[in-house]
């Protein structure tokens, strides 16, 4: 774990509010580029994707043929915008590109000729194009080898704490009866908390860490750790930090670790952002590194400028 004040530089350049980017992005570097995070797209190849109340109202055969069906892949904005009929621009927000209700209701975008387009995933730059832009970043700093990572510590599982009840559970499916017997009394045990004592429930991270100090930034609290740039160009990264999720893989799941929020190297050339609440993510660094990032094939990137408004309602093209 890193020292919390080798983050303090961060908290300088920031902006007590949220007009701009600038809230959780710092200032003072030549550039900037936005990452767009890719969506996911539903398809069946004879008739529209059905909305989840339509789905609901069907007969249960006819439910799992159709979901035995459906077809689901990466979709990049472009892809979704064209789809709609909308413009894809450095500033776009996808509720515009999808032509999202402004009324604050959640909704499923299905496009006029059918398919259905989620969300794409925020505060999380997944593993191959988080690889990506690694490689790029490797490249601009004197300091490849040295650097810090930032972990928003609201992600689930990731602290351990004093509570009545873990923050998740694992649950496996199978057909001994024992075994459901015991998911029922598990299922019921809730009601038997108010008689018990908190105690220490285990995190991902060890308890000196979750009780450790943190790097404060405003309205979020970010664990630190030492760990090189270079790490991350390595599509398995995750076997190699020291959040992985072994209490999951202990339970059967694949290796896996929480994406970062925050990445600086040592000699701070550059940062790495992905802020919980956005569906991107937003490099810092000089024009050399944007431009090779914005470049790249793999990613959907685009340079933007400083003081650049990534709120939702900020897409004055797409209204």
């Amino acid at each position: 774990m890193s020292d919390p004040s080798a983050g303090a530089w961060l908290r300088e350049r920031l902006d007590s509010g949220y007009e701009t980017m600038h809230g959780v992005v710092p200032r003072s570097f030549p550039a900037y580029a936005r990452i767009l995070h890719p969506a996911i797209v539903r398809s069946l190849p004879d008739r529209p994707v059905p909305t989840v109340d339509e789905l609901v109202r069907m007969p249960a055969a006819e439910q799992r043929a159709l979901l035995e069906g459906l077809h689901e892949e990466p979709a990049s904005w472009a892809q979704a915008a064209a789809a709609f009929g909308t413009v894809l621009h450095p500033l776009a927000q996808w509720q515009r590109i999808v032509r999202a209700p402004g009324d604050g209701e959640a909704h499923t975008p299905i496009a006029p000729d059918g398919r259905e387009f989620s969300s794409p995933m925020e505060g999380e730059l997944e593993t191959p194009l988080l690889t990506a832009v690694a490689e790029h970043l490797v490249d601009h700093t004197q300091t490849p080898d040295a650097g810090v990572v930032a972990l928003w510590e609201g992600r689930g599982g990731l602290l351990g704490f004093f509570g009545i009840s873990p923050s998740r559970s694992f649950v496996r499916f199978d057909d001994d009866p024992n075994h459901q017997a015991m998911l029922d009394r598990s299922t019921h045990d809730p009601f038997n908390n108010v008689f018990r004592k908190p105690s220490w429930q285990e995190g991902i991270l060890s308890r000196e860490i979750s009780e450790g100090p943190r790097l404060e930034l405003p309205g979020r609290g970010h664990v630190l750790f030492s760990v090189p740039p270079r790490t991350f160009a390595d599509p398995d990264w995750m076997l190699h930090v020291p959040w992985r999720d072994l209490p999951a893989e202990r339970h059967g799941f694949p290796p896996s670790a929480q994406s970062p929020s925050i990445i600086w190297p040592e000699d701070r050339s550059w940062v790495l952002v992905s802020e919980v609440d956005f569906d991107s993510t937003v490099v810092a660094g000089s024009a050399a590194l944007i431009n090779a990032i914005c470049s790249d094939d793999r990613l959907e990137a685009f340079p933007i400028p400083s003081d650049a408004d990534l709120s939702w309602g900020a897409d004055a093209v797409n209204r």
